[in-house]
């Protein structure tokens, strides 16, 4: 599950970058991917060290951010979801979708004594995310993973409650795998999810799946890594089990 990020830079943002390049004090303002922000902090942060110019960011998620650049309260948003044609129209001027970066979104979960390795299946995450399966110990799981002692466990689905571009890639990626997914719930930013618990942004998705013994949830990779949250190797096409990695991201662009 990788996406090209989208960053969504108006006129506004050329005027500031002539400004630059006339050597003024220059500040430019971005709301919107928390998927992006990581990445985004280290970029503004070296940015502004080298070239003096200060880029202050909100990472609020993709939808608070098109809603930003649409009202122009930002100099640019950045989005995980392209802009949709009702969207465009709303900008009321030219709009640039300048692909920034790559990353994964991976299935992180906390289960008591299950540090690593999980195996899961499209089928099976849909159905727990519809649902369908509720307990760690469900055979549909169990058969994935012999010799993993899955604890009679309630499982807790943790969700974005924010318009999200993270959303987006899930979403869009269960529809793909499961025809009942895609007939009741659909993809998109914001979605009505069957069931769970619902954070704000990739960072509150996070702090909910660490906190809750059971959780299972969906975060951009670095979320999983700067959290020390393990995530689950999910089955592709071809029947093998796959990690979300950086090498895997960059194999994918």
């Amino acid at each position: 599950m990788k996406s090209l990020k989208q960053i969504l830079a108006g006129a506004l943002v050329a005027a500031a970058l002539t400004a630059a390049g006339a050597a003024q004090a220059v500040t430019l303002n971005g709301a919107g991917s928390t998927f992006d922000n990581p990445i985004f902090q280290k970029w503004f942060y070296e940015y502004n060290k080298e070239n003096g110019i200060q880029v202050n960011y909100q990472s609020i998620g993709s939808g608070g951010g098109i809603q930003q650049f649409i009202s122009k309260t930002v100099d640019f948003g950045a989005t995980d979801a392209f802009l949709t044609a009702d969207e465009s129209k709303k900008v009321g001027g030219p709009a640039l979708n300048l692909p920034v970066v790559m990353g994964a979104v991976c299935v992180s979960y906390n289960i008591p004594g299950v540090d690593s390795g999980l195996k899961l299946t499209p089928a099976v995450l849909s159905d727990i995310y519809m649902g369908a399966i509720t307990k760690w110990n469900d055979p549909a799981i169990t058969e994935l993973n012999p010799g993993v002692n899955l604890p009679d466990l309630n499982i807790t689905v943790a969700h974005r409650s924010d318009g999200s571009g993270t959303t987006n890639i899930f979403s869009n990626y269960l529809t793909k795998v499961s025809t009942k997914w895609a007939s009741s719930v659909g993809w998109g930013k914001s979605v009505k999810w069957p069931l769970g618990v619902g954070g704000k942004g990739n960072e509150g998705v996070a702090g909910l799946i660490k906190q809750i013994p059971g959780c299972i949830g969906y975060i951009e990779l670095a979320y999983a890594k700067q959290n020390s949250i393990p995530y689950a190797k999910m089955r592709n096409k071809a029947g093998n089990y796959v990690d979300p990695s950086i090498d895997g991201t960059t194999a994918a662009a």
